[in-house]
Formats: C-alpha cells, structure tokens, sequence
C-alpha cells in the first residue's frame, strides 16, 4: 500500500501563481497558465513539478531534469533545459522556501481529533485560551496560564504556571515551558526545555548550597527553538531570546544569557550563563561560550570552536580558545608542516 505521506498538500498553482508567490519573473516565452502541482529535487522532477538551483554544483541536474519549472539565478538562467520554465531570483533558495510554503502550508500542523480542543487533554479552569487554539491529547495547560489565538499546543506538552504564549505559535510534542513569556509566531519544537532553575550553587567547604533562580524566560516574536534544546530562567535578572533568532536542535542556553535579534546558534552549542550574544551573530555546531563574556553583532563562530573572551562585531573567529580565523588557519597550516618535518625529534 502506498503510504499517503505527513504533509497535506495545496494546489495546484499556475506558473503565474508560483512566480508572484516566489518574487520570480518568468523567463521569456514561458506560459503562465501551466499547472504546477508540487515542489521536487531537479532529479527528481517531472512535467507539472517545480525545482530550483542554488549552488552550481548541480548545474549538470539543472541541463538534464524533466521539471516543469526551475527557479535560478539570473546569471543561470541560460541553462535552464527546453521544456521547464525559468523563474528568475537573486535569491532561488528563499524562492523555493516560499513555494514550499505555498505548497505546504501546514507541515507544523498537529491532528488534534474532531475537536479543536481533544478531551484528553487537561486545562485549568483558570488558564485562558483565546480562539482557533488547537490543543492535542495528552497536553496540559496551568492554572493562570495564556494561550494567544491559532496557536497549537501538541500532545503532552504542558503549559506550566502564568506562562504566556502568543498568537499563531506552535508547541511541539513534549515540551515543557515553565517561568516564560513567549511572543507571537514562536516554533518550539519537540521536547524543548525552557524556564527550569540555571545552574547556580553556592559552593564551599559544606557542600554547594542551591541558589535560589527567581528570573524569567522573555522569547520574543519569531523565534525558532529546536528540537531537545534548553533554556534556563535567569537568576535575578531574565534569560532573552531576541526576535527573529533561530536556534538549532540540541542548544543549551544558560541562565541570565541575552541572545540578540536574528541570531543563528546551530546544534549542540552550549552558552554559558550571563553571556551576550548580539544581533545577526551567528554560531555554528557545537560551539562552547564561557560565561561573562559578549560577541559582538554580525559576528561568525566556526563550528567547535571554543569562545573564552569577548568577541568584537562583524569579525569572523574559529579554534580553541577561539581567535581571528586568518591567525587560526595559519596556527594550524604551521603545526601541520611542523608535524610532518623529519628533522624535528620530540
């Protein structure tokens, strides 16, 4: 038996559609009145299905792919094959994110039963929930809690005291929000942990006395959080996620932290507490920030570095403990030349 898929899907779309859809202009001779049906890989594409190229490694996919249409690049444009349609971009990866949006309109969507509101799950008679929220089986919703409207509410998440989420939001399965106030357009994905107690503890000769955490979480509007991530309350003061700020699967983010606007921190990075990340600084995979220190707007982390002092804006650093990634690349080349003469004797 064919399986039907996760992902309902609209359409479909005139080629007209798709190109005010995308911001694409149509290539000339191309005829705006063909049916476009779903979004593909180039070489999986056929008549009626929408491809794109962005990167020129997949030129020879672009000249042989059966596609119905392809958005690329003006300067790629040429290539595209007899028989597909060119929609024109600067951009054809934002393009071909808007037509999966197009297309796929609620991939975040969750069933929820025949109610909007399942029986299975448990809401406070305190909470309040404004319309169209959507709560699946299983979820629980706390006393005092605020739920904004089109926001859904997954199996088995809970909603924990006075906490505020708001409007056309979406909580993952199994995510556990406590001490927060969570903007609009937020996507907290599956087993996210945000609001329990930072890691504070007095410690001395007696043994490490547990440090009250009396702070916040402040998410503010569009906000990604990946899957399995944490962030804990501040101790006196919040913990801020800045808007705009997408954070990967598996990131830790300590007490007292500020992350900026549109921030990126990729997997399995870990922010220690009280540390500053300015707006549109971005830290690739698993990336350490000591705590108390500050990276400055538009800075660039390479993945596995380790982040030990204050980091100035716009520059680009990498390495343990990291540095200006010039300084580290030359580090490394001479280590590796060092290493391979056979006239040194360690």
């Amino acid at each position: 038996m064919e399986h039907p898929g996760f992902h309902e899907r609209a359409g479909p779309y005139s080629l007209r559609a798709v190109a005010e859809a995308t911001g694409a202009e149509l290539t000339e001779g191309a005829d705006p009145d063909v049916e476009i049906k779903d979004v593909r890989p180039l070489d999986g594409a056929t008549k009626g299905d929408l491809s794109f190229l962005d990167n020129p490694k997949y030129i020879p996919l672009l000249t042989t792919t059966g596609a119905g249409a392809c958005l690329v690049a003006p300067k790629f444009a040429d290539r595209v094959p007899d028989g597909t349609a060119g929609l024109v971009t600067p951009e054809p990866y934002r393009g071909f994110a808007k037509a999966l949006t197009l297309f796929y309109p609620n991939t975040l969507g969750t069933k929820t039963g025949n109610e909007a509101i399942d029986p299975g799950s448990h809401i406070h008679p305190s909470a309040k929930l404004e319309a169209d929220v959507k709560v699946a089986a299983g979820a629980v919703i706390g006393p005092e809690a605020r739920i904004g409207h089109g926001t859904t509410i997954s199996a088995g998440s809970v909603i924990g005291y006075r906490v505020h989420v708001g409007h056309g939001g979406y909580i993952g399965p199994n995510v556990s929000l406590t001490n927060v106030l969570v903007g609009n357009r937020v996507t907290i994905h599956a087993g996210v942990s945000i609001g329990q107690d930072g890691f504070g503890f007095a410690m001395g000769k007696e043994g490490h006395f547990k440090v009250p955490q009396i702070g916040r979480v402040i998410i503010q509007d569009d906000v990604e959080i990946g899957a399995n991530a944490t962030i804990d309350r501040g101790a006196l003061r919040d913990t801020i996620i800045g808007e705009g700020t997408k954070i990967d699967n598996l990131v830790q983010i300590g007490h007292n932290v500020i992350i900026g606007r549109h921030c990126i921190i990729v997997a399995q990075t870990g922010i220690s507490g009280s540390s500053e990340v300015d707006d549109f600084a971005a830290l690739g995979g698993q990336v350490g920030v000591v705590g108390h220190v500050k990276i400055g707007a538009g800075a660039q982390i390479a993945g596995s570095s380790n982040v030990r002092g204050n980091v100035p804006p716009g520059v680009r650093w990498g390495g343990t403990p990291a540095k200006p990634i010039k300084k580290w690349f030359r580090e490394m080349t001479l280590l590796s030349r060092l290493a391979e003469r056979k006239d040194l004797k360690f």
